[in-house]
């Protein structure tokens, strides 16, 4: 008898093969909602296989534990199935990395000199390009996807319903926790343009024309405020990246 199976019987639920074929349309409309936030080389039809591989990941280990209830667990899996498959598919110039980290020192260090946000003409003018060659190196930086506020920030919220892994021991989970909270911390002292953009974003998962239209601003600039907050909350993170 498979771990899936057992778990499903504990916990009322059809075995592993059924949950697979029931939530099938799950991973459809994950993959069509991810996919239109993805660089345009990107097939929904990968995702579709790299979720259903998620799925069926889910299906054998889920343990109903935090409260959470299998289409939850298993959107989770989906997704991050989905997002692994595109970065890996994804190529991206070193130029970009280098870039996006610049800025990042640059968010740092005015921050911590100045007290305030930094703005984007502080941010330009500390990296010595103008304000249009800074809002490119955001947009670039946001499409080649290594912005990911999923990635940052491990969806914290929707991550604390997920089972522990076996392997996790009290010092690794405590510093998760402390992961979490800075990242939520991070997030509550963004100004508030950049924080509404995230919310519509990850929270209403509105599109970024969607989000202009609301905001009455254009795509790309929405595009490029998303990528400063996110470079922002990475900036304020440092401790958390300093092996890098």
């Amino acid at each position: 008898m498979t771990p899936g199976y057992k778990n499903a019987v504990a916990a009322g639920l059809p075995p592993a093969d059924e949950l697979v074929l029931k939530h099938g349309e799950l991973v459809k409309r994950i993959a069509y909602h991810v996919v239109s936030r993805l660089p345009a080389h990107i097939e929904v039809d990968d995702l579709i296989q790299a979720g259903m591989i998620g799925l069926l990941n889910a299906a054998q280990n889920f343990t109903p534990t935090k409260g959470a209830n299998f289409e939850t667990y298993a959107g989770i899996r989906i997704r991050g199935a989905m997002l692994d498959e595109a970065r890996r598919s994804n190529w991206t110039p070193r130029s970009t990395f280098r870039n996006a980290k610049q800025v990042s020192q640059a968010i740092r260090r005015i921050e911590n000199e100045t007290g305030r946000d930094a703005k984007g003409q502080d941010i330009a003018a500390a990296l010595g390009v103008s304000l249009d060659e800074y809002h490119r190196m955001l947009e670039s930086a946001a499409s080649s996807r290594i912005l990911s506020y999923e990635q940052l920030a491990g969806d914290p919220e929707r991550a604390s319903m997920l089972p522990d892994a076996p392997e996790d021991g009290p010092e690794t989970m405590l510093e998760e926790d402390q992961f979490r909270e800075a990242v939520a911390q991070a997030i509550a002292s963004l100004p508030e343009r950049e924080r509404l953009v995230l919310s519509l974003y990850y929270d209403q998962e509105l599109n970024l024309r969607e989000i202009g239209q609301v905001l009455d601003v254009s795509e790309s600039r929405v595009c490029q405020i998303h990528g400063q907050a996110v470079i922002r909350i990475r900036a304020r993170l440092e401790k958390w990246f300093s092996q890098e």
